[in-house]
């Protein structure tokens, strides 16, 4: 029944000659101006979108031919986009007559309250961008940070992935990372092993000095240029010792400190020079009663 109603009523308005004068008149006086109106924004809507694709197309091509991260050139190009695409629909509205401005204000205002309810996250996305822009790690680096030493697996938007000599894998915050002292035992290709070898106070040192040269100079893997440096650096209290300071890959950092260890005491011991220990010596002296 009330179906049927409606249907009646808006058969009356059709035929109804005040109604169809008043719509006749009116696309007579508005007609033209909005058809242009809505001519414009369709215009407006196109235009904005080919900008804002080629727009998207040439970020991405500029980020990669500078050698910038894959992750970080797809989400600036998509940013760029979708900021275009943003400022087009406001135009594309502000056609036909809508107040932009105060669609602006509420746009900055969800904006400002999004980003204060994902401060932390936002921190992580801005530390992530920096990581990828400034590059003070990449993957493959062997770094130490936030009070984790390990190698780089993966750089992300929000977080970095590193594996530990231990082999465990941690994830830590972009924002922990960039915001504290980062070591990288991988930003340049050679490396300077320091080592401290202790002889004891009656042994001869100038031939363990001689020794300790003789040993850098038949590993390979120990650099030329710069030379190796080798001087005594403290009288201690139980020995005297002697620093080793050779220059060498950064592959071969490790390599040669541990057989520097072995190969050292070995020819120490062939030589009879003695390498001492840390010991007291207590004096006892006899009270008589």
């Amino acid at each position: 029944m009330l179906a049927f109603l409606a249907q009646t009523d808006a058969a009356q308005a059709v035929t109804n000659p005040d109604v169809v004068a008043n719509l006749m008149n009116f696309l007579k006086t508005e007609g033209p101006g909005l058809g242009l109106k809505i001519i414009g924004a369709i215009v407006i809507l196109l235009i904005g979108r080919m900008i804002s694709g080629a727009v998207r197309k040439g970020v991405r091509k500029v980020m990669l031919a500078r050698g910038m991260d894959a992750s970080l050139t797809g989400f600036v190009a998509s940013l760029a986009y979708f900021a275009l695409m943003t400022f087009t629909v406001i135009a594309t509205v502000g056609q036909f007559g809508v107040q932009t401005a105060s669609f602006v204000a509420i746009l900055g205002a969800a904006g400002f309250a999004i980003g204060m309810a994902l401060q932390g996250t936002l921190a992580n996305f801005a530390s992530g961008v920096m990581i990828l822009l400034f590059r003070p790690f990449t993957t493959g680096d062997v770094i130490e940070a936030a009070g984790i030493k390990g190698k780089v697996v993966d750089i992300a938007i929000f977080s970095t992935t590193i594996n530990t000599p231990d082999n465990v894998r941690i994830t830590v915050p972009n924002g922990q990372l960039y915001g504290g002292i980062i070591k990288n035992y991988n930003g340049y290709d050679t490396r300077r092993v320091d080592m401290v070898m202790g002889i004891g106070y009656g042994s001869d040192i100038d031939k363990a000095m001689e020794i300790l040269a003789d040993l850098c100079a038949k590993d390979s893997r120990i650099l030329k240029d710069p030379e190796v440096t080798i001087a005594v650096s403290e009288l201690a209290d139980s020995s005297v010792n002697i620093i080793v300071r050779p220059w060498v890959s950064s592959a071969d950092y490790w390599g040669v400190f541990f057989d520097m260890q072995k190969n050292t005491k070995q020819a120490f011991d062939a030589a009879g020079i003695d390498i001492p220990f840390p010991q007291t010596v207590v004096h006892l002296n006899k009270v008589e009663a």
